[in-house]
């Protein structure tokens, strides 16, 4: 693989001046020796005028945060990347490639997740270059080279989860969204480290189901989210019935059979679990009728 070589350039700015008085020199030469009819003065500064002229090619700008990889005859000759007005060879080819933090939002894409759930998924990925060789060389087109691949590892990473996590320690793509998008930024790195390219970050910015099954998934959500209430309630209550005959006896406000206990367990219970407030039903009588 083509790794990226630093190549210190010369400042532009002196060459700037050393090549203005150069052409001045070399054009006031030219004109002396067609003044004298000297063939040979006139040759020999048309040479300098000429070699002069092809000098001032080599001049070229540097943005910054911008790398210009420099080629001769089809060879790499490393990466300028100081800012600024540089001078080198005027026969390398130059070809600037930004160092800019870039971004890109993933189109929606239709996959099946781990359950074989339709849904519909889309990432974005921010990104830099970090190695202008292996962008340039190694693959044909990296900024698409980015694109295909991170959506190809976002389909990848789809299929792996479930879209909504049912037991505590399982990994969803809904209900995990930090370790999602870790795994989701660690393979996308892996396809694009050929390309010279460093993952700065992704995560996904659209999750939902597929239209033809959303109504029937959000049913099930809701029956889901029911249950799990429900289940916390009456964990609730249970707790709450047992403390409270545990003090009555602790203090020995009453002694109940466990016929009376499972009454009172009963009534607890509704008051506790009843969606509406309990009506009070005062018994006039004892404890037994």
């Amino acid at each position: 693989m083509t790794k990226e070589i630093k190549r210190k350039v010369n400042s532009g700015y002196l060459v700037l001046v050393i090549l203005a008085v150069a052409q001045i020199l070399t054009g006031y030469g030219v004109f002396n020796g067609l003044r004298s009819y000297s063939i040979g003065l006139t040759l020999f500064w048309a040479l300098l005028a000429i070699i002069t002229l092809i000098c001032w090619f080599g001049l070229f700008m540097v943005n910054p945060n911008e790398g210009k990889v420099l080629q001769i005859f089809g060879k790499y000759a490393g990466t300028a990347r100081e800012p600024g007005l540089r001078w080198a060879n005027p026969f390398y080819a130059k070809k600037a490639v930004s160092l800019r933090i870039r971004n890109f939002e993933s189109g929606k894409l239709k996959v099946n997740d781990s359950n074989g759930s339709p849904i519909e998924i889309a990432a974005v990925v921010v990104w830099k270059v970090i190695d202008t060789a292996e962008a340039v060389f190694e693959v044909d087109d990296f900024e698409e080279f980015v694109t295909i691949q991170s959506e190809a590892a976002l389909r990848n990473l789809a299929t792996s989860y479930p879209y909504e996590a049912h037991d505590d320690d399982q990994v969803g793509l809904r209900s995990s969204p930090k370790e999602i998008a870790a795994s989701l930024r660690v393979e996308i790195q892996e396809r694009l480290d050929k390309a010279g390219v460093e993952v700065i970050e992704a995560r996904i910015s659209h999750l939902a189901y597929a239209q033809e099954i959303a109504s029937a998934m959000l049913r099930r959500q809701q029956a889901s989210a029911i249950i799990a209430a429900r289940k916390q309630i009456v964990e609730g209550a249970v707790g709450m019935v047992n403390m409270a005959l545990h003090e009555l006896k602790k203090q020995g406000v009453v002694e109940l059979d466990e016929e009376r206990k499972a009454a009172m367990v009963s009534n607890l219970l509704v008051v506790l679990c009843s969606e509406e407030n309990a009506q009070p039903v005062l018994n006039t009588g004892s404890l037994y009728s």
